[in-house]
């Protein structure tokens, strides 16, 4: 069994965030809802347990809570935010409301020099967000750090290991946050690092080599990192057993259906196109509304894949490129976000097709599963293309889909995305690309008055996609993409760039 850190999720903004901070220090790491019981965490047995922060306060009605064996159990415990304040009521201690809330940037004044802040020079910024304040310590704990409106900013327990800090050192706005959860990790709590992209490789291409057998493997393949990864990972565990379907639904990037299969196909790797263009654009006439086309071509896909499924003899596996944000997200917890956008996979299928499932991605977010594929030595170029829907650019096309809106919108974004690789920008970029605008607007083209259409262009930074910020694009790299896709795609005449941050916007338009 590997060594795992559990996170224990209040409902915090940056649960996800924790995880991925302990995987970068090499080490494990599972999320779990507050109403996990002390005995699925002993099945777990953790290395150390970290309780995240919450919107919520410990004296709100209802407010959520944890199993009190849990803290008992003799394994290292942090609690964060929320995770701390709970801690300390839990143990006997004092929570009030504050006047002096602390949200955003802050300085924190460390007077333990020990422990979690061992190596961190005083005073050190930090990052808040919490209207509670610590007014009594439970027995047998000291204050380790404090601020100017928070005598108590963290705590630790004289001989236990139990530890809390009252801001957040898993975000990047806490500088030596990193370095705290590697104290935790390492000094207080005794973790290895063993978490590893080969160390990963080796044990699922195990695993999944015993559990296939001699059957056949099929994989959904798009072309993007998550199913390419997963196709290498199965082809490792059972070679020339593996097929993959790649579905051309019509709705890719301009000739990315050629480089998908060539790409694969290079590599050894069956891949079995099928060209549907025709049936979907057949099936989203005259619809506008996003969530109705993301159904319809979920429940084409669907159809297409099981049409050619059938034909594989002896296949009894289907490979899905699951990430772990995904498992989270759709888990059935207290408090569960509401849902914005519906995602579009090949949900259902191992039912309807008395298939077993295989995700040999699940245990990964997505920076790890890019560090995977390149101890795959699967293309850089594949690897760092940008995250891309699986409705493709149906919900790239605002209101209705016709064949000439998507053949503009198709060499728009060639056209963006060649500008930007020419910048030198397309790495430095989470996520490029055209938007085909519903209207259309007046222009001149010599001495002539134009009623053309307008492409929107949205280019963000982010590190998971959780959030994000719009990307300082150089005005003369927008505008010369702008001249070359009025100039060489007929039929647009303006193009706008999105200045929308994530929240209170998504990074796609639908």
């Amino acid at each position: 069994m590997k060594q795992t850190v559990l996170v224990i999720d209040f409902g915090s903004q940056y649960t996800q965030n924790i995880a991925r901070r302990i995987r970068e220090q090499g080490v494990f790491s599972e999320i779990k809802p507050h109403t996990v019981t002390a005995d699925e965490v002993k099945k777990i047995s953790p290395s150390a347990i970290i309780l995240s922060g919450g919107p919520s306060s410990v004296w709100d009605e209802g407010a959520p809570s944890l199993d009190a064996a849990i803290i008992e159990s003799g394994v290292p415990v942090l609690g964060v935010c929320y995770g701390m304040q709970l801690l300390v009521r839990m143990l006997g201690g004092e929570v009030e409301h504050s006047d002096g809330r602390e949200f955003g940037p802050a300085e924190i004044e460390i007077l333990d020099g020990g422990g979690l802040f061992s190596g961190i020079r005083s005073p050190a910024a930090v990052w808040m967000s919490h209207g509670d304040r610590v007014v009594r310590l439970p027995e047998g704990f000291v204050a380790t750090a404090r601020t100017a409106s928070a005598p108590v900013a963290a705590v630790r327990h004289e001989k236990r290991k139990i530890f809390g800090t009252q801001f957040h050192p898993e975000v990047a706005h806490t500088p030596g946050g990193g370095e705290m959860l590697s104290n935790f990790l390492f000094n207080i709590a005794g973790c290895e690092k063993s978490w590893t992209p080969e160390a990963f490789i080796e044990s699922v291409v195990a695993s999944v080599k015993e559990r296939v057998g001699s059957s056949r493997v099929i994989c959904a393949l798009s072309g993007g990192v998550d199913s390419s990864v997963t196709a290498a990972l199965v082809r490792e565990a059972v070679g020339s057993a593996l097929v993959c379907i790649f579905v051309d639904t019509g709705l890719l990037r301009l000739g990315e259906g050629d480089d998908v299969v060539r790409m694969f196909s290079e590599s050894g790797i069956e891949v079995k196109r099928v060209n549907e263009e025709e049936r979907f654009l057949g099936k989203l006439k005259g619809v506008s509304d996003p969530e109705e086309k993301r159904k319809i071509i979920g429940r084409e896909f669907i159809a297409v894949f099981e049409r050619e499924a059938k034909s594989i003899e002896g296949a009894e596996f289907l490979a899905q490129g699951t990430l772990y944000p995904d498992v989270i997200e759709s888990a059935s917890v207290p408090g569960a976000a509401v849902t914005i956008k519906t995602h579009h996979n090949v949900g259902g299928l191992p039912e309807r097709m008395n298939l077993k499932l295989i995700e040999p991605l699940r245990e990964l977010f997505k920076d790890e599963v890019r560090r995977v594929g390149r101890a795959l030595l699967i293309p850089e170029v594949l690897l760092n293309r940008h995250p891309f829907p699986g409705p493709g650019l149906a919900i790239r096309i605002l209101g209705e889909i016709s064949a000439e809106a998507l053949d503009m919108l198709k060499r728009a974004d060639a056209i963006y995305i060649d500008e930007i690789r020419k910048a030198g920008l397309y790495d430095k970029i989470w996520q490029a690309f055209a938007v085909f605008l519903p209207v259309r607007t007046v222009g001149v083209m010599g001495d002539n008055r134009t009623y053309d259409n307008v492409i929107a262009l949205r280019a963000v930074t982010s590190t998971d996609g959780m959030t994000a910020d719009w990307a300082k694009i150089p005005p003369e790299v927008l505008e010369k993409t702008s001249t070359r896709i009025i100039n060489e795609v007929r039929g647009i005449g303006r193009v706008v760039y999105d200045i929308s941050t994530k929240p209170p916007g998504t990074i796609e338009w639908e």
